[in-house]
């Protein structure tokens, strides 16, 4: 359409064009909020379904191995461990037992009173150590006694919950060739199956996922635990006591 005033000729165009008023601030924003609460909802349904994995996942019986390891690892936490571990010492099913995460006030002695009946494999055929201060430095020290003894293959005695962590904090650490064969203990008091009714169970569980997933994105990054920077930072200090005994047969 043509307009005329005077000997100004202009051009009016109110037909629909491709490009609109550019967007206002609170709109650019808006669409940001949205983006952002569409990837927290994600990624908390992302977790969400992570956590309901990693409870299914967990053993709900023990069972004997399969055959026998070179050695057997059972770490600290709780006396089941060390009651399953000695078990498997017993029937034969590894040559030594390493009980890894020793408390430094608990002696072989008093082992050996929790465990009346198998003062002989005790004195003959279990080490102790007293240097490592949480799973990392369990892996650590699974790895020194493995190589101070020859062995290619063992036997790992822990908590059902806490077996995932051990599982890749091991593979992070072994080399390849080494035969990790876990032996998960099903402790009394965790439900895997009704642990949203026992808020004590949910916790422990939630706590676990949430430190499973912590090792699994560290080992991704690291090169060698014993010498990570990220593996102090997590442990909140070194995962091993540097001064210590490291090893008591």
């Amino acid at each position: 359409m043509t307009t005329r005033t005077g000997d100004v000729v202009g051009w009016s165009w109110s037909g629909g064009g491709s490009e609109g008023p550019p967007p206002s601030r609170w709109s650019l924003r808006r669409r940001l909020a949205l983006g952002l609460a569409g990837l927290g909802l994600a990624a908390g349904l992302a977790l969400g379904l992570g956590f309901l994995a990693f409870v299914a996942g967990l053993a709900r019986s023990e069972r004997m191995p399969l055959g026998p390891s070179d050695g057997i690892v059972a770490l600290t936490g709780g006396a089941q461990r060390i009651e399953d571990a000695m078990d498997l010492l017993a029937g034969g099913y590894g040559r030594r037992l390493l009980i890894t995460g020793v408390n430094e006030r608990t002696s072989r002695d008093e082992i050996a009173r929790l465990n009346p009946g198998q003062q002989h494999l005790i004195a003959c055929c279990v080490d102790l150590d007293y240097r490592a201060r949480n799973t990392i430095g369990n892996a650590i020290e699974i790895r020194r006694w493995m190589r101070e003894n020859g062995f290619r293959s063992v036997a790992v005695v822990t908590s059902n919950y806490h077996m995932p962590r051990t599982l890749v904090e091991l593979d992070h650490a072994l080399a390849e060739g080494h035969q990790v064969v876990p032996h998960p203990v099903v402790p009394e008091g965790v439900d895997p199956d009704q642990w949203w009714r026992h808020p004590a169970s949910a916790r422990l569980l939630a706590s676990e996922y949430a430190k499973f997933l912590v090792a699994w994105v560290r080992t991704r990054f690291e090169s060698d635990p014993e010498h990570s920077s990220a593996a102090v930072l997590v442990s909140r200090g070194h995962p091993v006591k540097m001064v210590a005994e490291p090893l008591v047969r």
